[in-house]
């Protein structure tokens, strides 16, 4: 009886920890593979991309390979998301919030978008999945939090004292765009959208600023930057950052909750530095390694079990 009950515990201790264990795991590639997007918009911006020209390589061609599927759904009730919903979603986790993302790239280093907008994810998650959905904050992952801010804190100094007021705007601006992806994480775990729909959803609306774009010269923007170049941003954001990292993130939210996942984006900075300094030869500054530090063991405490 007892090695009955015995093996009925490990079985039910084995259903448990699988789910978990993948939502781990889906929420670190989508950390690794944001950390290559941001590294690939850096290096964009740099060659002569502008922040529309990366939005369209970030949405477009996913969208174009989704549309069959949509349509195949449902385009009338948009996968059952609803079209309220879907565009609610594609503000907040898609191409509006990446453009905004792009043009603070415009204003301060890599190394301050890497660790102000996932930490800022992380903050507004946590603090969402309290207010909103109820969810318990543990004293760890509140300290974590507290701990976070400090970090953002001496990022922001480095603004101040050496960038000045575009470098102090430029923060401000991935605040903003961390804290519009901590909504759309919430409302993905409040509306129980599933993660294929979200993913497909927001590549195919993305379609509707296609028409915009095309009107605007972009195409012989892209055309004369060139074909390698051209190819490196539609992998890096069209396929990594864009639908793969989505659609990791939405099964991480959903297997460990919104509060669990939200500490998932953290990670994303020490990897972007990682990333851009071995990719791109850009070291990170004194400050921006002590406030990595610093935001890294506020991570370390928001993921602690309670």
């Amino acid at each position: 009886m007892d090695q009955r009950t015995s093996g009925a515990d490990a079985l039910t201790e084995n259903n448990e920890t699988a789910p978990a264990l993948l939502g781990v795991v889906c929420g670190l590639s989508a950390a690794l593979f944001w950390a290559l997007g941001f590294a690939g918009t850096r290096h964009g911006l740099k060659v002569g991309f502008t922040p529309t020209d990366l939005l369209m390589h970030r949405f477009v061609w996913s969208g174009i390979v989704f549309l069959p599927l949509v349509l195949r759904a449902g385009i009338s009730d948009l996968c059952g998301i609803g079209w309220g919903r879907g565009l609610v979603l594609m503000v907040l986790g898609g191409p509006v919030m990446s453009l905004i993302s792009y043009i603070g790239f415009l204003f301060v280093p890599l190394g301050h978008g890497s660790v102000i907008q996932p930490s800022s994810a992380t903050l507004g998650g946590l603090f969402l999945a309290a207010m909103f959905l109820k969810e318990r904050i543990s004293p760890s992952r509140l300290a974590g939090a507290i701990v976070i801010v400090g970090g953002l804190g001496v990022i922001g100094a480095e603004s101040i004292g050496h960038i000045g007021a575009d470098g102090v705007l430029g923060d401000l601006i991935f605040v903003i765009t961390g804290f519009m992806f901590a909504g759309f994480g919430t409302l993905l775990r409040h509306w129980r959208v599933s993660a294929v729909s979200a993913a497909l959803v927001i590549n195919v609306l993305s379609l509707l600023l296609l028409p915009i774009y095309l009107l605007s010269g972009g195409p012989a923007r892209i055309e004369a930057i060139g074909l390698s170049e051209n190819a490196i941003q539609a992998l890096a954001q069209g396929v990594l950052a864009g639908p793969a990292a989505l659609y990791l993130f939405v099964v991480s939210v959903q297997r460990l909750g919104v509060a669990r996942a939200a500490v998932f984006p953290a990670c994303v900075p020490a990897l972007t530095l990682l990333t851009g300094w071995l990719l791109l030869g850009e070291p990170p500054t004194a400050l921006q390694a002590a406030g990595l530090v610093t935001v890294l063991c506020g991570f370390y405490l928001a993921q602690r079990q309670p």
